[in-house]
């Protein structure tokens, strides 16, 4: 069986059926829901999907995957959309036009591009009613991260930014093959409909968080002096003797409105 498996692609195949109807069950999938998966490897959560929705369209890189796929009865009977193309290159909108609803995507992120794919979603977050995904477990706790926490950083402000995003599950590498030699989560990222914290643009954003973060063990006064001064951080009501890991992101938004509408940069 090694022999269906790519390094390339990072393909892991979920093997633990008690697990797999726990992750079905969080996602919980509707009849009249519009479902599309990323990587369905050889259907370990398309098959049993099936059973509660058949408005699914599954997309998968590996040719070899596809043809198995294609081949699958119960597959051939519910209809499934079999897509064989890179995620990175798969235009949304042409499915939100087919069916004139916003897309559940699910499915379990090759490691080594998980975030890649994540980003590249975000272009059709206007799309997206939400996303349940397995992934790195060291990836999902800096995406789901608090400040204060060490895990906090860049990405968990900008993801978190956009969707509401929640730990659902620990996946252990036994529930895997071939085992991985990490362990895995599974998270829920919901779209925002009406974003929270109010900022159109993240160019401001993007260049303070850098910044702080690339000074994570300086204080504000030190890690940002290049774009405020002391006065201007006590009067955005921000201590400036804090570092960048204890500020919010509604802070953040905050100084970067400042800078924003002061032309700093």
């Amino acid at each position: 069986m090694n022999k269906f498996f790519k390094k390339k692609y990072g393909q892991h195949i979920l093997v633990n059926k008690k697990t797999i109807n726990k992750i079905i069950s969080l996602i919980h999938p509707k009849y009249h829901h519009i479902m599309m998966e990323i990587g369905p490897g050889l259907g370990a959560l398309t098959i049993p999907m099936t059973k509660y929705n058949k408005n699914i369209s599954i997309i998968e890189i590996d040719k070899n995957f596809v043809n198995i796929l294609k081949k699958k009865q119960i597959l051939i009977n519910s209809n499934i959309n079999i897509i064989l193309n890179n995620i990175l290159n798969f235009n949304f909108l042409n499915l939100v036009k087919k069916y004139k609803r916003r897309i559940r995507i699910f499915g379990s992120l090759p490691y080594n591009i998980s975030i890649r794919i994540l980003f590249y979603l975000f272009n059709y977050l206007n799309n997206i009613k939400d996303m349940h995904f397995i992934m790195q477990k060291e990836i999902i706790n800096r995406l789901t991260a608090c400040p204060g926490s060490k895990n906090y950083g860049c990405l968990s402000i900008i993801v978190q930014l956009f969707c509401k995003t929640k730990t659902l599950l620990e996946i252990k590498p036994n529930d895997f093959y071939p085992k991985p030699k990490i362990f895995s989560s599974m998270i829920y990222m919901r779209p925002y409909n009406n974003n929270p914290h109010n900022i159109n643009n993240i160019y401001f954003l993007n260049k303070i968080i850098k910044q702080a973060f690339s000074m994570r063990r300086k204080i504000l006064r030190n890690s940002l002096v290049n774009f405020f001064s002391i006065e201007e951080l006590n009067n955005l009501g921000i201590d400036y003797k804090i570092r960048a890991e204890d500020v919010s992101i509604t802070e953040y938004c905050q100084l970067a409105h400042w800078l924003k509408i002061n032309k700093r940069l």
